[in-house]
């Protein structure tokens, strides 16, 4: 059972790591032939009302996937009640947006964001057509395809992206991107999902999950608000301009963030619920987790920091070097964010979506308060606070974690500190060792060459236990 488990885990992390890697990578080329094609005010536009879409879809989802994994055997007809009432939900919430496009444009001062709003948030009844699917893949733990579907829906909406703003197209480009994956992704998981909806409705499951899932439906509202604050106070109180500046500092400084949070969050729910009766064993699977995400995630995002600067301006030119700085302050908050959702995670296998819900609906309220407080003082002072929040607010993931399976401050601390002290003090030498380098690229390709050796040569001395564990898994892979 144990080494059954354990493979699980492993070749689940392995895809998820995969899968987050090649969408990143991808993400990465078609963002730069993007951010050459497009200006801040094209990008603004989308980021404005990136929002919308992303609460329609918790809505119609209304935390139905996290109940069914969080079930220890769900069945057909549970699966079939989440199903149509996602499809009821998100047509209703298209047609209501649709009517609504109006307010939104007159909430920015951009009448153009009226057609905008109702081609691109098309893609709620297609996300709406595939929750079940991607639910019963998530249970079971088809990493793997869940994996081929996200890998193959990024390159064809990306491809189609690139071609679009080439030809012109502005920011229809953007939203025509957005579509296009949301609508592939949801076919293809119907092509890697063996389960099928049948006519016979029952909503009684529905209503039996709905205690637990409105509030991970409130609490994932209350996630994205989080994420977009900033791009929706900058368009209303600045300009879309501003609007696009911090989204290309933010979409670049998340990249490396999601990868790991992504490949971690593919598996740790359903394999901290299955631990539940062992709360010994789950919490030591719980710190190894932890420990591995802080062995990758402080490197990449502070070495992304690092070079926020060369990658700009040799990526996407220099017309976007106002997000230079923004970047950098942003890595920070994003290293945190892996660790914060696997904290999030293990309360959620516990059945506490209450806590879940305070601690994330409290959250969005201080920012939003905070922001507006900072807001006459300029953007940059607005996106120190915001980090700043984001980063103090773990400790308050932490303190409920701990209340539910003991994992003291103490462990947590002695988990996260020597990676990220170690990824600091890295840094640190690598700036100093390069700073006087003139040469764009040579000082890119250097910094990165330098940082990497350097937190492998830490590692390696320090005789990391997670280092020597990858390094056999890959090893494994190769065989």
């Amino acid at each position: 059972m144990t080494d059954n488990l354990k493979e699980k885990t492993a070749k689940g992390l392995f895809w998820g790591f995969t899968n987050n890697g090649v969408q990143q990578l991808i993400g990465v080329v078609f963002g730069i032939i993007l951010g050459r094609l497009l200006d801040d005010t094209e990008y603004g536009m989308m980021a404005m009302i990136a929002i919308f879409p992303l609460i329609a879809k918790e809505l119609q989802n209304s935390g139905f996937t996290a109940a069914l994994t969080n079930m220890k055997e769900p069945t057909d007809n549970d699966y079939n009640s989440v199903f149509w009432f996602n499809i009821v939900v998100g047509f209703l919430i298209y047609v209501l947006l649709f009517f609504c496009a109006p307010l939104i444009a007159a909430f920015y001062h951009e009448p153009d964001l009226t057609r905008l709003c109702r081609y691109a948030f098309l893609s709620i009844p297609f996300s709406a057509l595939g929750t079940a699917q991607q639910a019963w893949l998530f249970k079971n733990l088809r990493v793997k395809q869940q994996a081929k579907a996200g890998m193959t829906a990024v390159l064809v909406s990306s491809t189609t992206g690139a071609l679009m703003a080439w030809a012109g197209c502005s920011y229809w480009s953007l939203a025509t991107q957005g579509i296009v994956y949301i609508g592939l992704n949801t076919l293809l998981m119907w092509h890697y999902s063996p389960w099928r909806p049948s006519l016979r409705i029952d909503t009684r499951p529905v209503r039996r999950m709905f205690r637990f899932s409105c509030k991970m439906l409130a609490t994932n509202i209350a996630i994205h608000i989080n994420n977009n604050v900033l791009n929706v106070l900058l368009g209303r109180f600045f300009t879309t301009s501003a609007a696009g500046t911090y989204s290309q500092a933010n979409t670049w400084s998340s990249k490396c963030a999601y990868l790991v949070q992504g490949m971690v969050s593919q598996v740790a729910q359903p394999v901290l619920v299955g631990l539940n009766d062992e709360k010994e064993r789950q919490l030591k699977v719980l710190r190894k987790m932890m420990r591995f995400t802080a062995f990758i995630t402080f490197p990449l995002m502070f070495g992304l920091g690092l070079v926020s600067r060369e990658f700009i301006v040799l990526a996407i030119t220099e017309k976007w070097l106002p997000s230079a700085e923004l970047m950098q302050l942003l890595c920070i908050s994003w290293a945190m964010v892996p660790l914060t959702v696997l904290l999030s995670n293990m309360i959620v296998s516990k059945g506490k979506s209450g806590t879940y819900f305070w601690c994330t609906v409290s959250l969005a309220i201080l920012q939003i308060l905070l922001m507006i407080l900072l807001a006459p003082y300029g953007i940059r002072i607005m996106v120190i606070g915001f980090v700043i929040l984001s980063c103090l607010w773990i400790f308050v993931w932490h303190h409920f974690t701990c209340r539910l399976t003991g994992y003291s401050l103490t462990m947590f601390l002695a988990d996260i500190l020597p990676f990220a002290l170690t990824a600091l003090g890295v840094m640190t030498v690598t700036h100093l060792l390069t700073m006087g380098i003139n040469n764009l690229w040579l000082l890119l390709l250097t910094r990165v060459v330098t940082a990497a050796l350097l937190y492998y040569l830490v590692m390696r001395l320090a005789g990391a236990t997670i280092l020597k564990e990858c390094l056999a898994f890959i090893r494994k892979k190769k065989l």
